[in-house]
């Protein structure tokens, strides 16, 4: 288990309280799904705006993109028209430019300083 603090400023006293929370591993993977949460599916990343990967679809219902592997996506990887890329997760990707970049909310988030540092 990991301990985590909350720092408070109560009736003119700092005080630390002390919790005790939810394994390391499910505080890292409860972290990854608010991650992939603030994802708006624009499909930008995948190369929506250029040669979009094969496994990117759109969800015609919300007007969304999603890849189809999504599980298994990381790796060598080719585009429509058939060039050989290799698909990383966003995080190693942030701060390079592509097309329609500006849809991006995690691209937003930096650029607003809203970033989450937690």
């Amino acid at each position: 288990m990991i301990l985590s603090y909350l720092f408070a400023h109560l009736y003119g006293y700092d005080i630390i309280i002390f919790m005790q929370e939810k394994s390391l591993y499910q505080y890292f993977e409860d972290k990854e799904k608010e991650w992939e949460g603030l994802c708006l599916r624009c499909g930008t990343c995948c190369g929506l705006y250029d040669d979009p990967c094969r496994h990117l679809k759109k969800d015609t219902d919300n007007n969304q993109y999603y890849c189809e592997i999504y599980p298994a996506r990381f790796g060598l990887r080719k585009t429509v028209k058939g060039e050989k890329f290799w698909c990383v997760p966003i995080k190693k990707i942030i701060h390079e430019h592509w097309r329609g970049d500006y849809l991006c909310v995690y691209k937003r988030l930096i650029k607003n300083n809203l970033w989450i540092k937690s």
